[in-house]
Formats: C-alpha cells, structure tokens, sequence
C-alpha cells in the first residue's frame, strides 16, 4: 500500500504544532514587553528559517539512519564530536526534565486553588523553594517509577493537554479582542512612540547586553526545528515543498508570536501587574491569563465579585491545560531521548549497563542514571540559598542556553557535512559554498552571540549564583561525555 505523502499545508500545521508554544508568549512579555517582537521577528529570520533549511538536508541525507542528530553529526565530523554534541543535545532534554519537574507544581496548585500558592508552601519548616524542589525529587523518581515499567499510555494525555493549549490561545485572542473593543481600542500598555518596541520597561533588561541576551529566549521559542529534517522522504515533490511550507510557517509563526505579544498589552499593564516580587518565570502564564479574565469582566461591566470569578476560571483552565500538557511530555521525554541517543549512537562509547534493556524494553539502568542526575541537580538549584523569583530565573535560563548549545555543533558540522564526497542527497537548498558558509557564519553569530550575553548577565549584575548554574549545564555535561569516551577508547586499547 502507498504511503499518503505529507501535504504542503500538513508540513506547515506540523510545524506550527512543533513550535509555537503559548507560554513562550508570557515569558516574552514579562522580560522585554513589547520590545520582544522585534528579537523574535530576528530568531525566525536568523535563526529558525536557516536551519531549518539545514535540517531538511541533514535529514533527508541520513534518512536511513535512526540516531537522530548524531547521526548527522557522525556522517558530517565523526564519531566523538557526534557523541559529544549529542549528549549536550540530551542535556537540554534533562535540564527540561529538572525545570518542568519543579514549574509544574505551578499549574498543579493554580488548578486547585485558582492562583499560584506554591510561594506559601512549607514542608518541615522549609522555604516554599525548598519544599517545591523536594517535590520536584518525587516527581521525577516517581514518573521514572512508572516509566521504566513501561507505562507509558498516560502520554497520551499530552495530546489531550494539546487540544487544551490550543483552545487557551483561541480564549486568549477572543478575550483581547473584546477588551480591546469594549475599552474603545485602549491599552492597558500603553504605546508611546518606537521606543516602546525598543526599550523594555524590565529594568533587568534595560542594559545592551542584557536586551542581547533575550536572543536566547527567541531561539528557545523556535526550538524543535531538528525534528522536522527526518520528513523529507515523506513528502510531493519536496525540494519545492519544504522550503515553501518552512516559509509559509515562519511567516505564520512568526505573525502569531509577534501579535501574542502584543495582544497581552491590551489587558495587562507592566508596571502595576507584572513589575513586583509575586510574579516570576514559573507563574508568569497563570498570573496573565487570571488578569486577562478579570480585565474582560470589568470591560464587560461586570461586578467585581463576577469579574474576580471569572479570572479565577481563566487561571484554573490554563492552569489545567499547562500540567495536563507537562505530565504527558514528562512520561515520554523521560526516556524517549534518552532511548533514541543510546540505540542510535555507538555502543562501544557506553558502558554495558547504560545500553542494556529490561523486559518493557526500556533502558531501565539509564533511565534511573538520569533521574539521579536530575534529582541532584534539583537538590543544589533548590538548596542554594536563591529565592523563587530567582530560582526560576535560573531554570528558565538554564533550559534556554542548554537548548541552544546543540544548535551551534549542527551549525558549525553544516560546512562539513556539505563537503562530504559519496553522500547521496535527495534535497538540497544550500547548493553553492559562499551561501553555505555565509548562512552558517551568521547562525553561529546569533547563537554565540545570545548564548554569551546570557551568561555573562548575571556576573556583570554580581549575581554568580544566577550565572554558575546558567552556564553550568553544557559544560557539566559536555565534560561527563568527554570523560565517557576517553574511559572507554582506553578500556577499548586494552581489550585489543
């Protein structure tokens, strides 16, 4: 039986489902408010568009391959920098785990209660930070309990949480709207020239270096391009298809970031909602969507009590949605990665126990390395004398560079992987050198660029607790990968 291609319009709602993430919106706003828009417009020019282009190549070349990213990396500049890259690639996927296994407990609480109380917890006469980590512990041993049993059916649950962002944004929109109406296309931000598309009123990011730095976040909101280069084979006509529907979604992506974020300024002033100790990187969404609703009730005239109540059911619906979306991912990232990497890469860079599968056919023995490896991780972050605000801070920026890291190896391969003589390639869009180095070149400026204001932020602040664990992430585990290689190529010389 023919396999049913993928349609242009299919690739463009498959990149839109990929990429676009509502909360990205809110951590938007909050950092740079309006000003943000003009930092994503670049991400999706500089950034998204480029490499996806790239992965479109890469994959379609090692279409046969079923490492993933390293297999792209092995082809392009050998084995040991595959492996290398590749486990700072897994490092993202666990600096996730830890962030979302201490973030969820957000959702959790505001489902329940309607607002954010996780600030007031207290186990053991613990701070709310420690104890929200402790409960992140659980978590995380808890899922890997159940994971490693192979009981992976409540991922489906993710697709239900999908269905539920969906209607959030759709509420979202609607809601603005008529506020925007009602209120005689008044905003709650007000816009007072160019300068309120250039200047954020975050006195965090008011310094050059610090706007520089919110690259970062562009990137992040543009992440999972990589999974789309493995499609290629599936598709009409594809060297037509995909670099139109990449356009096509770019545009469309783009437009619905940049309007997302705007829309938030019709409802919710900086200053008064978002410009106090309350507010911070893990409740950002919920404190936004909760004023939404209160703004829509006023604008409808409606009493206060009613207004109240109806920001209330506007919190607790994105709250729900938000933990239904992160249970469901976490029961599949929890091994899902991990799996692809050890299957995928070359066995003889593991030690034995790390590739072996238990009888549900998961990497039972690696997947409880991980979970300790995240545990610890949470144990410190939580432990390390940061508030809430800061702590979330910290995890939000850890996730952004460790999720960008890897893009510079497959940027940086891409020149590479084009020299290569005796590989067959079926789509090509790069096809004359200059262009390939060129686009390239300015990629890696992008993220190097981004990457680096990130982390040096927070030294110039004197803050080193922030900047220690924002830069900690790749080069803890690019060590730990350089460490494993260099164990086994010696365990590999005395065997022979």
């Amino acid at each position: 039986m023919q396999k049913k291609k993928i349609t242009l319009v299919g690739l463009v709602l498959m990149t839109l489902s990929t990429i676009y993430g509502f909360a990205n919106t809110t951590v938007a706003y909050d950092q740079m408010g309006y000003a943000s828009i003009i930092w994503y417009i670049l991400g999706a020019v500089l950034f998204l568009l480029p490499t996806a282009l790239m992965f479109a190549e890469y994959g379609s070349t090692f279409k046969d391959a079923h490492g993933g990213i390293y297999s792209w990396l092995a082809g392009s500049i050998g084995e040991e920098w595959a492996f290398i890259g590749t486990f700072i690639w897994l490092s993202s996927w666990i600096i996730w785990l830890m962030s979302t296994a201490s973030k969820v407990w957000i959702p959790f609480a505001t489902t329940l209660f309607g607002h954010d109380t996780t600030q007031t917890w207290s186990f053991l006469g613990l701070s709310s930070t420690k104890t929200v980590g402790l409960l992140a512990i659980l978590w995380i041993l808890t899922v890997t309990w159940f994971a490693v049993r192979g009981m992976d059916s409540i991922s489906k649950i993710s697709s239900v949480g999908g269905i539920f962002v969906s209607l959030l944004t759709v509420i979202f929109a609607i809601a603005s709207i008529v506020v925007l109406v009602f209120n005689g296309g008044h905003l709650a931000q007000p816009v007072t020239g160019i300068g309120s598309f250039i200047n954020s009123p975050n006195p965090q990011f008011t310094s050059p270096i610090a706007v520089i730095s919110f690259m970062v976040y562009a990137v992040f909101a543009y992440a999972g391009t990589e999974t789309l280069g493995g499609v290629t084979d599936n598709m009409k006509d594809p060297a037509k298809t995909f670099p139109r529907g990449l356009i096509i979604s770019t545009v469309i992506i783009t437009v619905m970031y940049s309007l997302s974020i705007f829309l938030w300024g019709i409802t919710t002033n900086w200053h008064s909602v978002l410009g106090h100790g309350q507010v911070n990187l893990g409740n950002i969404t919920y404190v936004l969507m909760a004023n939404l609703g209160v703004v829509l009730g006023q604008s409808l005239h409606l009493s206060a009590a009613a207004s109240s109540i109806l920001g209330t059911a506007f919190a607790r619906f994105a709250g729900l949605s938000m933990f239904m979306a992160y249970m469901g991912s976490f029961f599949v990232l929890v091994y899902s990665p991990l799996k692809s990497f050890i299957m995928g890469s070359n066995p003889n860079f593991w030690p034995a126990k790390m590739t072996q599968l238990n009888k549900k056919g998961m990497p039972g023995f690696a997947m409880w390395t991980q979970a300790v490896i995240v545990a610890v991780l949470i144990f410190f972050v939580t432990f390390g004398g940061s508030n809430a605000s800061q702590f979330y801070v910290i995890l939000t920026n850890m996730g952004n560079i460790s999720t960008s890291f890897p893009y510079i190896f497959l940027v940086a391969a891409f020149p590479f992987f084009k020299r290569k003589k005796g590989l067959e390639r079926p789509f090509e869009i790069y096809k004359k050198r200059w262009i390939t180095d060129a686009v390239s070149i300015i990629v890696l400026i992008v993220l190097v660029g981004g990457i680096g204001f990130t982390a040096v932020t927070p030294i110039i602040q004197h803050d080193y607790v922030t900047a220690f664990w924002t830069i900690i992430g790749p080069i803890f585990f690019g060590a730990i990968a350089w460490a494993f290689l260099t164990y086994q190529s010696h365990k590999l010389a005395k065997n022979k």
